[in-house]
């Protein structure tokens, strides 16, 4: 089933030009072996046996590339995420509200926000 998107997604898909962020972000993720990336550092990654489970590490990864090829402190990333719908694509972001499994909002930060997958 295919999730329906919000009117700033719709907006954002038939804008007419394409910005160099665009264009950088697009270069980038066919540049970057993210696959083999995640299968190396996967054996290294938390796991979250005994405290609450981790973002997905492909999605880590993609965001602090982001913070080191804009410079972003991490206060930053998290309001470029915000502003930004190309960076939202390009790290799997959904701004839109879910709940977690221990009944609190999750997203105050980048940590709890929805895949887009």
């Amino acid at each position: 089933m295919q999730r329906q998107g919000s009117f700033s997604q719709a907006e954002y898909a038939g804008k007419k030009k394409r910005t160099r962020r665009d264009k950088f972000l697009a270069e980038m993720e066919q540049v970057v072996p993210w696959a083999r990336l995640v299968e190396r550092l996967q054996p290294l990654y938390p796991t979250g046996k005994r405290v609450r489970p981790p973002i997905g590490l492909e999605r880590m990864l993609r965001l602090y590339f982001v913070q080191q090829w804009y410079g972003l402190a991490d206060e930053a990333v998290e309001d470029a995420l915000y502003d930004s719908q190309a960076l939202r694509g390009f790290a799997g972001i959904d701004l839109r509200w879910r709940r977690c499994r221990t009944r609190r909002p999750c997203c105050t930060s980048a940590i709890g926000w929805s895949s887009t997958t």
